[in-house]
């Protein structure tokens, strides 16, 4: 096949179809004679021509066979879907239908042109090779039981039939008037779709047809384009109706004449012939075909692709000469003229690729490349990509370039150092050191250094940068030491070449140095440097440092690993800095509240000195805590609630309410303290206090209701005395206490009636039979409950606790006459268990 040169002019949107023209056999068939029609199968090719002649093609265009089938023009060529009958009809009137591996079937001549003609798709496995020809009429033709064609008449008297498509059972075909669609399992014409453009002759401008699958026919003739879905009926709307019926989902207008159509998923590939007017003379010429695909939409069509091809001879075919037939299978167009056959077929993603890297779209060829990586050689996506990293070199985006690097280069170390010495020489190293490789696959030492050399030149911060984030083993750590330690001569303060300086130790294992270092410089990687190398040895001397750096953070180490630097060591090496031990010391006590416990008398000061909030919470906590001690320091700064907690903690609580009350004066306070203790003796102090503030009488009467009897109170007020808000204190304590009548009723209320509910469950428990049998024995005698005669009389006695004895065993009753107790029981303890059920026979 040969490329089609010319196509729609250049534009920025990518094609959906590349063209080739069909040659080798087809271009020497051609030369000396002219394409009339063409069926395509998956296998092969079947070209009929002016001459009357059919050949059978490879998709290459190769020749395989060759029949003389009549003088004059071929109309039409059907195959069967098994691609191994043909059906020939031309237009003196023969018609053929044989297997193209044995030429047996049916050869007829008719006296009028036979248009087309039409296998039924199961054409080879059916028992009666149907197919059907259209002239005049339509004719089905079928093999009987004989062995003999029977023809039927299934429609004739509407003009010349043009086209016929059949697929499955339905067969659809185009005369004069429109289109028809047969059903033939139920022998039943379903529609008739009127055809459009009546002004335009059937002859000139013939009806394409086309099945999208077995439901759905797409019409096309002169401009127009309907799809049509065969559906089935309702049965209860059946009737006298066909079972199937047809509703056209679309339809729509096109610009351009209609010369073949196929699907293509949901979309329609549509072949155009197009008429343009000259400039110089009123008269239209005929102008290359155009293939577009449209997305069709209900009243309208949406416009995907438009191509207009390069047609040999064009200038002088009609509507007419061209038709559009499509390989199913690989989604291949065929545009046949009488001069030319060209194949369009979905462009792949190599195509796709290409036209990426002619718009210099190379970041997408790249991905796009990389995706489809099986179907493509390795040194083609690594060309793509060293055209694209040069296009970035070239408009100096020379970060884009260095980045690309990484994709591109891959594991080529040769093609990595070239693309280094390349950046050095326009003065771009610093854009390709982030993405040299660092991993398993590396670059020559000299390369790293020559880069780090750079940065140490003009760029502090970027060279700390690349210490951190390269391994230390892809350079010569000794080599980059001395050239950090020669800036340092000349700027011995820097802190990013201390910092760095610090790192380069690390790597080389020489912790000390490191660590030296970051303690001079307050650095947060001085903790990180700590833990991942152990070296809490070391700082033992260094603790009141480290905290100074960040106190948060020391501490946290010291309690993680006590077991390397004791609580002691750490108390004693922040003695002279109380406001450091008390940090430490509170963080111990909210881990563990008895570890430091040694040390919680000292931390009583270190509270009250630097943190008195934590103060009232660290004495509620601690078990361990000198109370006295604790009173004394309270007392002296006068920190009342502190002293309050401590004297109810020492059992001074009337103590305790005094302060409350005098130092505070906070009723609120007093009574809930009062609360607490449960103490009526404090409820009394409290009152006795409270007697002359008529503030304090208004917070008590609104409290103590629950507590204490208001009454109390109420006695000891003097008379005369104003007390804010004393009506509505008074209506709380009303409220109060009506509220507790109804509490008291109301438990009244549920335990009589849980109580008549349990004596009646009992009575039913009571009243329950019980099981007597052989088992049980007599709890005086021991012997068997029942008689081993069963016809003699005998008494047994059975109590509601179980216990069971003969009559004759029991004592006599008691006291009270005719009642009597389960001697068991009555010894432990008697109760409703002990009463008496008795059985006679």
């Amino acid at each position: 096949m040969a490329e089609v040169e010319e196509q729609e002019e250049d534009s920025e949107e990518e094609p959906k179809l590349k063209y080739e023209r069909l040659s080798n056999g087809m271009t020497e068939i051609l030369q000396n004679d002219a394409a009339s029609c063409m069926t395509v199968h998956d296998k092969f090719l079947a070209l009929g021509t002016h001459f009357g002649k059919v050949f059978l093609l490879d998709i290459q265009g190769n020749i395989t066979q060759k029949f003389e089938i009549s003088s004059v023009k071929i109309n039409q060529i059907s195959l069967d879907e098994s691609g191994e009958h043909v059906g020939i009809c031309s237009e003196d009137g023969k018609v053929q239908v044989f297997g193209l591996y044995t030429r047996e079937g049916f050869h007829e001549n008719f006296d009028c042109p036979i248009k087309v003609v039409a296998l039924h798709p199961q054409f080879t496995r059916s028992n009666y090779k149907q197919f059907v020809t259209g002239g005049n009429k339509l004719l089905l033709y079928e093999r009987n039981w004989l062995n003999r064609w029977k023809t039927s008449v299934l429609h004739e008297g509407e003009g010349t039939i043009t086209n016929i498509k059949w697929r499955a059972n339905l067969i659809a075909w185009a005369n004069n008037v429109g289109v028809k669609i047969y059903d033939i399992s139920t022998k039943q014409r379903i529609t008739n779709v009127l055809r459009d453009n009546v002004s335009l002759r059937p002859d000139m401008y013939p009806c394409s047809l086309c099945w999208k699958d077995n439901t759905t026919l797409i019409v096309g003739w002169g401009s127009s384009i309907k799809i049509c879905a065969v559906k089935e009926r309702n049965p209860t709307e059946m009737r006298d109706l066909p079972s199937r019926y047809v509703e056209i989902v679309s339809a729509f207008e096109t610009e351009f004449f209609i010369c073949g159509l196929a699907p293509l998923a949901d979309q329609l590939v549509t072949l155009f012939f197009v008429k343009e007017n000259s400039d110089q003379m009123d008269e239209e010429l005929c102008a290359r075909p155009r293939l577009d695909i449209i997305q069709p939409l209900p009243e309208s069509c949406e416009e995907i692709s438009s191509d207009a091809l390069t047609v040999r001879n064009f200038q002088d075919n009609e509507c007419r000469d061209y038709r559009l037939e499509h390989s199913e299978g690989e989604s291949l167009f065929y545009i046949i003229s009488p001069k030319d056959i060209v194949v369009a077929k979905e462009r792949d993603q190599d195509d796709h690729i290409d036209w990426l890297v002619q718009k210099k779209k190379y970041e997408e060829a790249l991905m796009a490349a990389e995706i489809s990586f099986k179907n493509i050689k390795r040194h083609d996506v690594q060309k793509i990509g060293m055209d694209y990293i040069n296009h970035l070199v070239d408009t100096g985006d020379y970060d884009s370039a260095a980045r690309k690097c990484q994709k591109v280069l891959g594991k080529n170390m040769e093609l990595w150092e070239n693309e280094v010495y390349r950046f050095k020489t326009i003065g771009q190293l610093k854009a390709i050191s982030q993405y040299l490789p660092r991993g398993d696959l590396r670059l020559r030492p000299a390369i790293y250094e020559m880069i780090l050399h750079e940065f140490l030149k003009t760029d502090y911060e970027g060279f700390a940068t690349l210490i951190r984030e390269w391994p230390g083993d892809l350079y010569n750590n000794m080599a980059i030491v001395q050239a950090v330690t020669d800036h340092l001569k000349r700027d011995p303060t820097n802190s990013t070449l201390l910092t760095t300086l610090a790192e380069l130790y690390t790597y080389d294992q020489r912790y000390d140095r490191a660590l030296e270092i970051y303690l001079r410089l307050r650095h947060k990687d001085v903790y990180q440097l700590i833990h991942k190398h152990d070296l809490f040895s070391s700082i033992e001397d260094k603790i009141v440092l480290l905290m100074d750096f960040d106190k948060e953070k020391a501490v946290d180490m010291l309690l993680d690993n006590e077991d390397k630097i004791s609580i002691d060591k750490v108390v004693e090496e922040l003695a002279d800095r109380p406001e450091l031990l008390h940090v430490y010391l509170h963080k111990l006590f909210k881990r563990d509240h008895h570890k430091g416990q040694k040390y919680h008398e000292r931390q009583i000061g270190l509270y009250a000195e630097y943190d008195r909030p934590n103060l009232l919470p660290f004495l509620r906590d601690s078990t361990h805590c000198p109370l006295e001690k604790a009173l004394e320091i309270c007392q002296q700064r006068n920190f009342v609630e502190e002293t309050v907690f401590l004297l109810s903690r020492m059992g001074n609580c009337r103590r305790a309410l005094q302060m409350i009350m005098e130092e505070l004066a906070d009723v609120d306070k007093a009574i809930e303290f009062a609360k607490d203790q449960d103490d009526a003796e404090l409820w009394d102090d409290l009152i006795s206090y409270s007697i002359d503030k008529p503030p304090f009488i208004t917070g008590l009467l609104n409290n103590i209701g629950t507590h204490v009897d208001p009454i109390l109170l109420i006695r000891r007020i003097k008379e005369g005395m104003e007390i804010p808000n004393l009506r509505d204190s008074l209506v709380k304590i009303l409220h109060d206490y009506n509220l507790q009548i109804l509490l008291r009723e109301g438990c009244k209320k549920i335990l009589v009636a849980d109580s008549l509910s349990l004596l009646q469950k009992m009575h039913r428990t009571q009243m329950r039979g019980v099981r007597v049998d052989e088992e049980n024995i007599c709890e005086s005698c021991h012997t068997s409950i029942l008689p081993s005669d069963m016809a003699k009389t005998f008494n047994v006695v059975v109590f509601h606790c179980r216990h069971m004895f003969h009559k004759e065993c029991l004592p006599s009753s008691g006291t009270i006459p005719g009642l009597q107790f389960c001697n068991i029981c009555s010894a432990k303890r008697r109760g409703p268990g002990s009463g008496i059920l008795e059985m006679k026979k």
